[in-house]
């Protein structure tokens, strides 16, 4: 399927949050999406209906940090370390469970919808059944301390498109791929450039990696995050890519950034690899396209909001992202 291309985006859709949302998984033929948000709920959303109201679904105790479907299955985790389990049917509740022991980062789904996987500030990627809850692997790949001695977080995880392949990413720019069959840890990458620590201001760090994507092929797995800062307090970092033959650990594109502020949250690929699109932002918000091949920048958009989360339709036709007080559509081709 060839992909659409970057020049033809536009924006179709644009509601405004009175929260902060953070994640974002869409269902019914991207007519609708399950979010979570700052207010500690997890909503539907109709993007088809004549006003736009998400509906509440229910609670966490924190901030929801990712939402997965698996069927009719959403899965969601939050900063109060848990993962609960609605079915989208009969919109109940069936299962909470105690999933990690500090902030979860992030929840996704695998391609088939039969696993869902969760990372969290305890550094640990957790592997469940998503018909049955039961944890197939805890992945322990990624330091609890930093260099520098500080706490480290686990910010990213993603499945490659045939679902055998899982790749994790932390704080410090440290890349793990396993086998999500066996567990087995198969490579690592480096991007210590997305890694900043500031030892005359703040003694504090910043930035990470924030997002990760294997290429539809599943041979290159592609890295967002931010440049070196200078002023720990502000995302005033470039926003950056690093693109990696995961295999052999090489780096073979990097995106600097030339334009944009801020913190790369989101990667995906177009479905026939023909280019890369990353979202994030600092004060405001940004979507970017890539040609690995080629290592061009082929688009930059500006956004009205800082986006934490997109959606992705699997033409690569329809972009939906989530961010600070916003949910923006955009259209290609």
């Amino acid at each position: 399927m060839k992909a659409p291309l970057p020049d033809t985006l536009k924006s179709v859709k644009d509601f405004s949050r009175p929260t902060i949302t953070f994640a974002i998984a869409r269902a019914n033929g991207f007519d609708a999406a399950y979010i979570g948000c700052s207010d500690f709920k997890v909503y539907r959303a109709d993007f088809a209906a004549p006003k736009f109201e998400p509906k509440e679904m229910y609670s966490h105790e924190s901030y929801v940090t990712g939402v997965a479907l698996s069927g009719d299955t959403l899965v969601s985790g939050s900063y109060d370390g848990k993962l609960v389990w609605f079915d989208t049917d009969e919109g109940d509740v069936y299962r909470t469970t105690d999933a990690h022991a500090k902030w979860i980062r992030k929840v996704i789904a695998s391609p088939d919808g039969r696993l869902i996987a969760s990372v969290a500030d305890d550094m640990v990627c957790k592997v469940w059944d998503a018909a049955t809850g039961r944890l197939v692997h805890a992945l322990r790949g990624h330091k609890e301390r930093t260099p520098n001695d500080f706490t480290s977080m686990l910010y990213a995880v993603t499945f490659s498109a045939d679902g055998k392949l899982i790749a994790t990413g932390d704080k410090v720019g440290h890349v793990v791929v396993w086998d999500a069959a066996t567990g087995k840890e198969l490579a690592v990458c480096e991007a210590p450039v997305m890694y900043t620590w500031d030892k005359v201001q703040r003694l504090h760090s910043i930035g990470g990696i924030r997002s990760l994507a294997f290429s539809p092929d599943g041979k290159s797995l592609a890295v967002g995050g931010m440049g070196k800062v200078g002023n720990i307090d502000h995302l005033e970092g470039k926003a950056r890519v690093e693109v990696f033959d995961w295999r052999t650990g090489k780096q073979t594109a990097e995106f600097p950034g030339d334009k944009f502020a801020g913190l790369v949250n989101r990667l995906a690929w177009a479905p026939d690899g023909s280019w890369l699109v990353g979202a994030g932002g600092a004060s405001e918000g940004f979507l970017c396209f890539f040609d690995p091949a080629s290592k061009k920048t082929l688009r930059q958009e500006k956004l009205a909001t800082h986006v934490h989360d997109f959606a992705i339709s699997d033409a690569g036709d329809l972009i939906t992202s989530v961010g600070h007080n916003r949910i923006t559509v955009h259209k290609l081709g």
